[in-house]
């Protein structure tokens, strides 16, 4: 008898995904910067913060849903945008039809292997993600591209500092998948027949191309052009952000804020929406926690725009903690990749029930009807848990 495909915390998806992943391939998962403290420090920090819950007075019945930059979404989790050319030949339409069947808006890259109009067919909740990359002309193309598509957000990640450098190493990745690619990793691959399978029915292989930037008229560029033209670009201005947002003129999500006063350029900027961010623990190690540094944020600017968290949530409880520092929604990067890799679109749909009940557990413990009544009275902080950064200095 075959094993049981469900899985009951992320911990077990991560677990399964590095027996299915070729090491490559997970080793780009994981990835971090670094010493890994900061990657560390984004999970961890949550392990620090305590619930307290009431005895008497819990409520039969608990509303998990809210809306994103106004989007209705039936949990406060929004599928955060990430390259996954490698880790299911479904991709991001798998993800997509995941989130939508569970009622969870989907964010796509500009990095991913699936076009945004196969995905926001699949997933009409559709948020596209866009890099400061290539010429405004570009970048206008790519907007229009994914407006005409469906997508009903923008998110615009901007916190990359292109660090490089693992104190445990950094995954071989190939420019593209040729004839000497495949004898070069034949011997990683061969050991996870599994994976194999999948893109072998399938009828494809990865192709690590980014048909999202792909030129009109042209052909998709690699993973690496599309970073070289990333890494090529002038870094933007506020005012090159202002004109992003008024360039795409509907919802606007700014990725990546760690700082109060950048947050409150982001609010002269004109954001719908800013989430809390380090990258997920890849950019500068030693930045502190995303949990560490929400509350500032929130504080400072929660009454104006919207304020999500992005980093090392894993469970429940931990959307549960965020939204009681003052978040509005969550985004999840490693978890539903970790359930894309163990079981395909079910997956995903595991991971997203996963948070869904250890949510639910936290909203009745804690002996509140919604989630929009969570708050700091739910929690034990440590004394010195909480750090904010840029908070003496205001908009330049």
């Amino acid at each position: 008898m075959g094993r049981n495909p469900w899985f009951e915390t992320v911990a077990e998806a991560q677990r399964r995904a590095k027996k299915q992943l070729p090491s490559t391939v997970y080793g780009a998962l994981v990835a971090g910067s670094e010493r890994g403290r900061t990657i560390d420090d984004n999970t961890g920090a949550f392990a620090e913060l305590g619930f307290a819950p009431r005895v008497v007075g819990h409520h039969a019945e608990r509303d998990l849903s809210t809306t994103v930059m106004g989007v209705q979404t039936a949990l406060p989790v929004v599928i955060s945008p990430t390259g996954v050319q490698a880790v299911h030949p479904d991709g991001e339409v798998a993800v997509a039809r995941a989130a939508a069947a569970k009622g969870v808006i989907m964010g796509l890259s500009s990095f991913a292997g699936k076009p945004v109009e196969e995905v926001a067919e699949a997933n009409p909740d559709t948020f596209f993600q866009l890099y400061w990359s290539g010429t405004r002309d570009i970048m206008v193309q790519r907007m229009d591209r994914a407006r005409a598509a469906g997508a009903k957000g923008l998110i615009v990640t901007l916190d990359w500092s292109f660090s490089n450098g693992r104190d445990w190493g950094s995954p071989a990745i190939p420019e593209k998948v040729d004839l000497k690619a495949m004898a070069r990793f034949a011997p990683n691959v061969v050991t996870r027949p599994g994976w194999l399978w999948k893109f072998a029915r399938s009828g494809r292989i990865p192709d690590l191309t980014a048909p999202n930037l792909r030129p009109p008229g042209g052909s998709a560029p690699t993973f690496f052009g599309a970073y070289y033209e990333w890494m090529q670009t002038t870094p933007p201005t506020w005012d090159d952000v202002k004109w992003l947002r008024e360039e795409w003129g509907g919802p606007f999500l700014l990725k990546g804020v760690s700082r109060v006063d950048d947050a409150k350029r982001a609010v002269d900027a004109g954001v719908t929406a800013l989430s809390v961010s380090n990258h997920g623990g890849n950019n500068l190690d030693t930045t502190p926690a995303s949990i560490r540094i929400l509350p500032s944020v929130a504080e400072a600017v929660g009454d104006e725009v919207e304020v999500l968290l992005d980093g090392g949530v894993r469970r429940g409880g931990d959307v549960a903690k965020a939204l009681a520092l003052g978040a509005r929604a969550v985004l999840i990067g490693r978890a539903y990749l970790w359930g894309l890799a163990a079981n395909g679109q079910a997956g995903v749909e595991n991971v997203l029930d996963i948070l869904r009940g250890g949510l639910d557990s936290a909203v009745l413990g804690l002996g509140r009807a919604s989630v929009h009544e969570l708050s700091r009275d739910d929690l034990a902080i440590p004394p010195g848990f909480a750090v904010a950064l840029g908070a003496g200095s205001g908009p330049a």
